[in-house]
């Protein structure tokens, strides 16, 4: 069995001194999509952060590709797309990725596909502060695919964008994965989006009260809706030790 692409063992985090994540065990397989997913307020940002080193933690143990989270080995292997687009306002879509393309030694080849890929080409030449919410995000994401890292770790990267550019995007997630062995951690609210990953993991209130695939929660929760399956794992009784 190949080495865990994601490792976290008892992870404990605390925000405002309020408990975030809550004794997190996860392992994520390399060279695939797993989701994260639960509503506003579970710890899913939280947990990414982790997984890219830069959440302090309380306790606990993660480890990213064989090192630890946040080791500067990493930082040209792991790409991380945040909520809020982080690319310059004051530069164009395809000045942006040249940049991040130039950091990973990729080309302007490369740039311009990735420009393709998120469907901005017709904007490539547009300041970034002139688009709209939506097409910020791709940009971000733009800059994000274009160092090709071993690991993508993404966060909401589909909010806002139409549902033609999600397929798009959910198929690109995929072909990467398969061909090219990039690990990919994404989270969304959404669960239709979950559906589309090989695995799931669903997040509550700081923890993971399901880690599996999407069929097999289906099939755990005896409901094809996975909204529906959500609900009743949330409503599950919590089983109580014999004394």
């Amino acid at each position: 069995m190949s080495e865990s692409a994601v490792r976290i063992r008892d992870l404990v985090v605390y925000r405002g001194g309020a408990l975030v994540l809550d004794g997190i065990d996860l392992d994520v397989a390399p060279g695939t999509v797993t989701g994260l997913v639960g509503p506003s307020g579970s710890g899913k940002t939280t947990l990414l952060r982790c997984v890219v080193g830069v959440q302090k933690i309380k306790s606990g143990r993660v480890t990213v590709l064989g090192r630890p989270a946040g080791t500067a080995a990493l930082r040209h292997e792991v790409s991380y797309l945040t909520q809020s687009p982080t690319v310059y306002g004051d530069l164009t879509v395809e000045e942006n990725v040249r940049h991040f393309a130039a950091l990973y030694r990729r080309s302007k080849r490369d740039a311009a596909i990735v420009i393709e890929r998120v469907g901005l080409s017709p904007k490539s030449r547009q300041l970034v502060r002139k688009l709209s919410g939506g097409q910020q995000t791709r940009a971000n994401l733009a800059c994000a695919l274009v160092a090709a890292p071993r690991m993508l770790v993404l966060d909401e990267p589909t909010v806002g964008q139409d549902p033609l550019l999600r397929r798009e995007l959910w198929t690109h997630f995929h072909n990467i994965a398969r061909a090219e062995g990039t690990t990919i951690v994404v989270s969304s609210h959404v669960m239709d989006e979950a559906a589309r990953c090989d695995r799931i993991l669903l997040m509550r209130t700081g923890k993971i009260i399901a880690d599996d695939t999407p069929e097999m929660i289906r099939k755990e929760t005896q409901t094809d809706d996975l909204d529906e399956a959500f609900l009743r794992l949330i409503e599950a009784p919590v089983a109580v030790p014999q004394v």
